[in-house]
């Protein structure tokens, strides 16, 4: 009797033109379970991605032939794959036109190998489940997408309208760190771009009803001068 077949691994590709850096990462994911490819420049990244159909990207901003956010916007006319930015510079307009141009996640390097698994599975989440799930669990909160039902632990959370739309919108991209100028144009409009004191006001009001230490958020997360996410829990 034959075996049944099993599931083929998740195949990354990482674009680095930094030898060590690809090595590193090759041995990391490979190490974790992952298939690996890898591209030395944006131009041969963008050709991998169309060749080899990986699951994710992992990208370099800093490459030698094109910058990496013009790669990944050129990826973006037709391809949906999640993208994780890697990179060196720390400025937060870096990380939020990588965002706003269609990034998933970013991870400053150096990096802790523990810290970019995390993220790879977060973002591997929704590319591998087929179909969006109406209902978002993050531990002991669980949202309704469908409904905007809301309970935390099983007890349902009065939310007003907006705080509502603001919670749906970062339980829909749930792991993903979503921009100010994003949200609030999501929710307010593009008026509203600029009035960061929005998000400010309206997630104390959503922390101090979802978390059981508002103080000490675990759930919704500040990503300090670039937005918020939702972060899900670990997988086992």
């Amino acid at each position: 009797m034959s075996k049944p077949a099993t599931e083929a691994k998740p195949l990354i590709l990482v674009i680095d033109d930094e030898p060590q850096i690809r090595r590193l990462l090759t041995h990391t994911l490979e190490a974790a379970g992952y298939r690996v490819e890898t591209a030395v420049n944006g131009t041969d990244g963008g050709v991998a991605v169309s060749q080899v159909r990986p699951e994710l990207v992992l990208l370099d901003l800093g490459l030698p032939d094109l910058n990496g956010l013009e790669v990944l916007r050129r990826l973006r006319d037709w391809s949906s794959v999640p993208v994780i930015i890697l990179t060196v510079q720390d400025d937060e307009r870096d990380k939020i036109a990588a965002l706003d141009a269609g990034a998933n996640d970013y991870v400053t390097k150096p990096f802790s190998p523990g810290e970019l698994l995390a993220r790879i599975r977060v973002a591997l989440r929704p590319a591998r489940s087929g179909v969006e799930n109406p209902v978002v669990q993050c531990g002991p909160l669980t949202v309704d997408l469908a409904t905007g039902r809301t309970t935390v632990q099983g007890r349902e959370v009065s939310l007003t309208v907006t705080e509502s739309k603001l919670l749906k919108l970062l339980a829909r991209h749930s792991g993903r760190v979503l921009t100010h100028r994003f949200l609030l144009r999501e929710v307010w409009g593009p008026q509203a771009e600029s009035q960061t004191a929005y998000l400010r006001v309206y997630l104390v009001h959503l922390r101090n009803k979802i978390e059981a230490d508002p103080s000490d958020p675990r759930l919704l997360l500040t990503e300090p001068g670039v937005g918020y996410r939702l972060q899900p829990p670990e997988e086992e």
